[in-house]
């Protein structure tokens, strides 16, 4: 999900556009949708659709390079594996440059004339952190691939079919340690190894979730607006002022294309495939001389939102689109599909998490509507959308409805399965221009450049089916009362506690005594299995003292024959610092810490592998590593230059951030798993007085501080630019403190605060806008996000969870203690809270078996 907007710093307005727009009146001409029936393609360039990829590394081969690669440290000298011409794949344009991979790094290199007012699309990264290489159609050449990073950044490369091979087969010789080889299979293929058909079905993923995979799997990119990832409209329902996910009518039937969701278009539907007959008979029959998703379509949509504006421009030669074909309105947008099967758009996933590109937020002048001389700019909301967000909001919960959980295998069948060709999507008047489906043209046999790149630009425009998955009817989804009562009794998978919050219970875990209560808590880390272990082992959960004792202590999320439903087995060490019978069992001195450092959650972090323990507020200033094997610090580096108050590791295991009394933070690259000590990679300025509290989240290029000033500053990693300050609303002066911070895997930032009055929590969106904003009776000592709620407990020992948007409790725990921090554990299945008593808290499902 692309969340997060960024400054632009050559920002055009377009009045230009604007104006030329106005100018020419009612005679432009309509360039966001496609012709009904595009030109013909030489013959020459047609061929069968039942050709298959053949450019395919077989497993043995796979095989080969999974298990015959050298043992070489991590500091082997760099050499060149292979350096070819390709071209890097922009949404709607190319940029040719040329790809070298060496044993260590990838890089490419931008080849097109430098000028002062172009960028440059130079980069590189290292073999480390790629993850997946998919292999990639461009304008229906299997000549490209998609690397992924482990960052979630991702590049669009294009090359010539056979050196597309070479590539592939260079970096499998390389064996970059994360890289996934089955990544790099037929889409069929990927799809079966994948298993994410099953977790679908069992409701291990969302809907969201399993259709992000499908368009990954099939082909469907970000990089080319051709192939974008493609949603179903999933509501009918844009005029009521309330939104009913119960009723059926409320709903699209998505077993029907949308040029025939209304049945009264089914007739013209069906004659204009009867009727059409191809002279020359090289082009097929069709249903719709249109597509349900091409760049036009894109850029109907995001034409608030740049780059998208600029290439909206672009497209119209120069010019905004009259007013009256603009996106202004999204009921008249379902009002005129439903009216005419000639537009057959389906939607992108912006409308389940984007609300930013309903928002004219750069106020460009689109035009007024012509009958009612109404100027356009933000998107008209149906009635029972509050905002912008709320739309988001209540859209993606009707999109995880039952209704929609119910029937999406149909809408699967259509887009994705095997309604897509044959007489199966003849039946269902699923049919499109032949130039759309997968290996329908053959761009190298066309000789002619003119009439080649004319054809490409024809491919361009009108769009791509993705590749198909599914040759058989996609699987039902499991009821919900089925896919829960499975899951609770499953050795592998427990249910997001969030789906069941009226049946959750709370049990008490004794881990140490009121004399020396926890004051950290780590979620659990999974340490480093073995390439033959196929079966879960425990995690680790990390406790300290604030005695500074360490404790390690096993944790299962499942337990069949507990009524618990978990187990967690506590550190031994804890058992015989109990009994008094241990008086070395602290194997972390408290001596480092400066004095007027109070032992606090904020002052630790666990490495992803669960082999180290990153600690800060030490009297040097230093960051140092603790190493659980060694049972001793491991290394010391020093960066900032005061006492470091705060720690936080990213969700991939990649960064951290500290924050210090110096009014800075740091973000240190602790990326290599044998490297003890955190490499400082950026620093971050803009706070007055000391930084209380830190949150990082790489996949969103996005680093969070809080401090003392009463200020949460937004930072982008890579470029260590401030993009948003954020104050707390309905705080006093002085300033508040800023207490504790988390980002939820939306992008949401939550934080709590405080003044000489109130204690409070405030949500802002990652492009900083307010979401919600509430004071709370007691001192806030720790929040988290699971799902779309935030936790947050107290000292008071109360644990609430509330809906990030808006704010509004939906369950809330009075446990009569003060409860030192908290944390949710991997898949959301439980909540984690310390006591000042001495005890964890574990608040889940039950078990529903005691046998």
């Amino acid at each position: 999900m692309r969340l997060k907007l960024c400054p632009n710093y050559h920002f055009d307005n377009h009045q230009n556009a604007s104006n030329l727009r106005d100018n020419a009146g009612g005679g432009i001409k309509c360039m966001m949708d496609c012709p009904e029936i595009p030109p013909c393609m030489p013959q020459v360039a047609v061929r069968s659709l039942v050709e298959e990829d053949g450019e395919m590394l077989p497993d043995e081969d796979i095989a080969s390079y999974k298990m015959n690669y050298p043992e070489e440290d991590n500091e082997r000298k760099e050499k060149l594996v292979i350096s070819v011409d390709c071209q890097l794949v922009t949404l709607m344009s190319v940029i040719k440059g040329r790809l070298v991979i060496s044993t260590t790094h990838a890089y490419f290199h931008d080849l097109t004339p430098i000028t002062e007012d172009c960028d440059r699309h130079d980069f590189k990264w290292s073999m480390t952190k790629l993850r997946d290489v998919y292999l990639r159609r461009y304008n229906l050449r299997r000549s490209a691939l998609e690397f992924f990073l482990m960052d979630q950044s991702n590049y669009f490369l294009n090359f010539t079919t056979k050196i597309r091979l070479k590539v592939l087969t260079s970096i499998y010789s390389v064996h970059p340690p994360n890289f996934s080889f089955n990544s790099s299979r037929h889409p069929q293929d990927l799809l079966r190894k994948s298993g994410c058909t099953q977790k679908w079905v069992n409701r291990e993923i969302s809907n969201f979730e399993y259709l992000m995979q499908l368009n990954t799997i099939a082909g469907r990119t970000y990089n080319d607006l051709s192939q974008y990832p493609v949603f179903p409209w999933v509501l009918a329902d844009y005029k009521s002022e309330e939104l009913d996910l119960n009723d059926p009518k409320t709903f699209r039937d998505l077993s029907r294309p949308v040029g025939v969701v209304n049945p009264t278009n089914e007739a013209d539907v069906q004659a204009k495939y009867r009727n059409f007959e191809d002279p020359n008979g090289v082009i097929g029959k069709f249903h719709y001389g249109t597509h349900y998703s091409n760049s036009a379509g894109v850029l109907h949509y995001l034409v608030r939102v740049e780059p998208f504006t600029s290439l909206h421009i672009e497209l119209q030669s120069g010019r905004f689109d009259v007013a009256d074909r603009q996106f202004h309105s999204i009921a008249q947008t379902w009002k005129l599909l439903m009216d005419t099967p000639n537009d057959v758009k389906e939607l992108i996933p912006e409308f389940f998490f984007f609300p930013e590109f309903l928002k004219n937020m750069n106020k460009f002048d689109l035009g007024r509507l012509q009958s009612s001389k109404v100027r356009i700019g933000d998107v008209i909301l149906p009635p029972w959308a509050d905002s912008p967000e709320d739309f988001i909001y209540k859209h993606r919960k009707a999109l995880e409805s039952e209704y929609v959980s119910n029937h999406l295998h149909e809408w699967i069948d259509l887009i994705f399965g095997y309604k897509q060709k044959g007489q199966a999507a003849v039946d269902a008047m699923n049919v499109f221009y032949y130039c759309s489906y997968e290996g329908a043209v053959d761009l190298d046999a066309i000789v002619d450049p003119i009439e080649r790149e004319a054809v490409e630009g024809m491919i361009n425009n009108f769009g791509q089916t993705p590749s198909q998955l599914l040759k058989e009817p996609h699987p039902l989804r499991l009821p919900l009362d089925k896919a829960l009562e499975k899951m609770m009794k499953s050795d592998h998978k427990k249910p997001d506690l969030t789906m069941m919050l009226s049946e959750l219970s709370t049990f008490y875990v004794e881990i140490t005594d009121n004399k020396h209560p926890m004051v950290f808590l780590s979620p659990p880390r999974s340490g480093t299995k073995g390439l033959l272990q196929t079966f879960m082992t425990d995690d680790t959960l990390v406790t300290v003292c604030d005695n500074s004792l360490i404790g390690r202590h096993s944790w299962l999320p499942y337990d069949r024959h507990s009524n618990k439903g978990f187990t967690l087995e506590v550190d031994q060490s804890h058992i015989l610092l109990k009994g008094k019978k241990d008086p070395n069992a602290y194997p972390m001195r408290s001596s480092s810490y400066h004095p007027s450092v109070e032992m606090n959650s904020h002052l630790f972090a666990v490495s992803h592998d669960a082999k180290y323990l990153f600690t800060a507020g030490h009297w040097d200033y230093s960051v140092k590593t603790f190493s659980f094997s060694k049972n001793k610090y491991v290394s010391s580096v020093i960066r900032h230059f005061d006492v470091v108050t705060c720690l936080a590791l990213d969700s991939c295991g990649w960064y951290m951030i500290s924050g210090s009394r110096d009014c800075t933070s740091v973000v240190w690259d602790v990326s290599n798993a044998n490297n003890t000590n955190p490499k400082p990679f950026q620093t971050l300025l803009g706070h007055d007085l000391p930084v209380t509290c830190v949150a990082i989240a790489t996949e969103l290029d996005m680093a969070v501080s809080g401090s003392q000033d009463g200020t949460v500053n937004v930072y982008s990693i890579h470029q260590g630019l401030l993009v948003h300050c954020l104050t707390p609303l309905g705080c006093v002066s002085p300033p508040s403190i800023i207490t504790f911070m988390a980002i939820s895997f939306q992008g949401h930032i939550a934080f709590s605060s405080k003044d000489k009055k109130n204690h409070s929590v405030h949500v802002f969106s990652c492009n900083g806008d307010n979401l919600g904003s509430k004071y709370v009776a007691a001192q806030v000592t720790g929040i988290t996000t699971i799902g779309d709620c935030l936790v947050v407990v107290d000292d008071a020992g109360d644990l609430t969870l509330s809906r990030l948007l808006g704010l509004h409790p939906v369950y809330d725990v009075p446990l009569h203690v003060p409860i030192q921090t908290v944390v949710a554990t991997p898949g959301n299945t439980h909540l984690l809270a310390p006591l000042r008593d001495g005890k964890i808290v574990v608040i889940g499902l039950p078990n529903s078996n005691n046998n």
